[in-house]
């Protein structure tokens, strides 16, 4: 998976179709991410030791990586992401578009 967590990305497809967010986790296995404040699900709970209060708490539900586009942030636009070896043997994420590091 080539998005990680604290990414800027915009969302390409859904009910959230074009708005941006900062991704909270990122979950592989699922091939998910959870964006910060973006498809937000009502939740009904039980009163308990975190929240003393029950009620319906609103809370993020995670998406596709397969709907996210990464937001480069130099040139400030989706990109899709190439992987380069650097001289040292290291493997960092580069903007497709204007060819920055993402790292």
């Amino acid at each position: 998976m080539q998005i990680k967590k604290n990414d800027t990305v915009l969302v390409t497809s859904g009910k959230e179709k074009g708005k941006r967010g900062r991704v909270i986790a990122v979950y592989p296995r699922e091939n998910r991410v959870l964006i910060e404040k973006l498809n937000m699900i009502k939740r009904h709970t039980r009163p308990n030791q975190q929240l003393r209060q029950g009620g319906i708490v609103e809370k993020e539900s995670p998406i596709s990586a397969a709907n996210v586009k990464l937001i480069c942030a130099k040139c400030d636009k989706p990109t899709s992401i190439a992987r380069k070896v650097q001289g040292d043997g290291t493997r960092v994420r580069v903007c497709k578009a204007c060819d920055a590091t993402l790292e």
